[in-house]
């Protein structure tokens, strides 16, 4: 069965809006997390950048304390931040890159050029029992490097295949990229995910790619339940879901 993790920072942006700064105001993230999770969500993603602009700390604690399918704590390898994983003890994590001037996470991991640094915190949070994900483009040297760091999970960014969906050549192009990857991450033990512009449209293509376990899908979800609300929203995306053939 193919899992859904819902990435609720876009309604943490949403209450960053109008409420950055003060300890509470809404919508609340950790509400809307426990509506994905009784719509039938695997897990919760979010995401704690360094510079605070959606998620803040004192939602990721309130997460670890309520959440009850599986928390992915999405994050820089910041000092800083690794050390507030090890201390929240999320389910699992998924390392990506952070840039100031992006406006979500763009590109994946330089794995193959911060081998020793990414092995390390893969150690670390193992030794605390917390599971590490990599979020990689599928290059053949990033998921050969993925693998040498001792991680238990890549998560395939599905960006350029979304962003060429809308081109016949392009998109299929990005699919036999995504189809390769995920079979050599596999042949190399390694567990996949994917995630990163996929929406209601697209995913049907996404079932193509073999070895999947979960998908981490969040602005199309918050933006679907402004119309016909997160429960239902959430609901969608995993019918369109069903029947993964693996």
């Amino acid at each position: 069965m193919l899992k859904l993790g819902v990435n609720i920072d876009h309604v943490a942006t949403l209450r960053e809006a109008r409420y950055r700064g003060r300890g509470a105001g809404e919508p609340d993230p950790v509400a809307a997390a426990l509506v994905c999770e009784g719509a039938g969500a695997h897990g919760i993603t979010a995401h704690l950048r360094e510079d605070r602009r959606h998620i803040q700390d004192r939602d990721i604690w309130d997460l670890r304390e309520v959440i009850q399918t599986r928390l992915n704590l999405e994050m820089a390898n910041a000092p800083e931040i690794v050390a507030i994983a090890l201390k929240l003890k999320p389910d699992i994590i998924c390392l990506v890159p952070e840039r100031r001037q992006e406006v979500t996470t763009e590109g994946g991991l330089d794995v193959a050029g911060n081998l020793s640094a990414l092995a390390e915190t893969r150690k670390r949070m193992n030794d605390t029992g917390i599971e590490v994900s990599l979020f990689i483009a599928p290059d053949p040297a990033q998921i050969e490097a993925a693998a040498r760091t001792g991680s238990q999970f890549i998560e395939l960014h599905t960006g350029a295949f979304a962003e060429h969906y809308d081109d016949e050549r392009g998109r299929m192009a990005e699919l036999d990229r995504l189809i390769a990857g995920a079979r050599q991450a596999h042949a190399l033990g390694l567990k996949v995910n994917a995630g990163h512009g996929l929406n209601y449209q697209n995913l049907a293509l996404i079932h193509r790619v073999p070895h999947l376990i979960e998908l981490n899908i969040g602005h199309s979800i918050i933006s679907r339940a402004v119309t016909v609300g997160l429960e239902t929203a959430t609901r969608q995306m995993l019918h369109l879901m069903e029947n993964y053939p693996g």
